[in-house]
């Protein structure tokens, strides 16, 4: 068996347990993911559609699915955050890798659509790294 590992959400309201057994873990630098996360790019962890335990709030929970695509994404409606649904397919529980409260012990094996990446993004890898907030 496993690993638990627990996640939630930034507010608190929404909590989950899962298996640390994940088949994928990708970086996508797609544009719909960028859009989604408001970010570089999603950071998301691929298990079975079973393995998750809704601790609390779930009734918190709102899913979007793009009406013409097969990409969607799942959030707290207090705070914003990311936390994981089943693909619309149903074949997968995709798990924004930010929502996790302890690492995976799954490494990443891809970043997937770098042709969409964007240019601040790879400028950005290279800048000064800081412990918080620059001096």
């Amino acid at each position: 068996m496993s690993k638990i590992i627990t996640g939630g959400c930034c507010c608190g309201d929404v909590t989950f347990t899962l298996e640390d057994h994940f088949s994928h873990f990708y970086f996508c630098h797609c544009t719909q993911c960028r859009k989604l996360t408001g970010a570089s790019h999603a950071a998301n962890l691929f298990t079975s559609p079973n393995n998750i335990n809704w601790v609390t709030g779930l009734d918190k929970v709102k899913r979007y699915d793009h009406p013409t695509r097969s990409f969607s994404k799942a959030f707290c409606v207090y705070c914003g955050s990311g936390v994981p649904f089943v693909s619309q397919s149903g074949k997968a529980l995709i798990v924004p890798a930010g929502s996790l409260n302890e690492e995976p012990s799954k490494s990443l094996d891809a970043q997937i659509f770098c042709a969409e990446q964007t240019q601040w993004h790879k400028v950005g890898v290279e800048v000064i790294k800081t412990e918080g907030f620059p001096p």
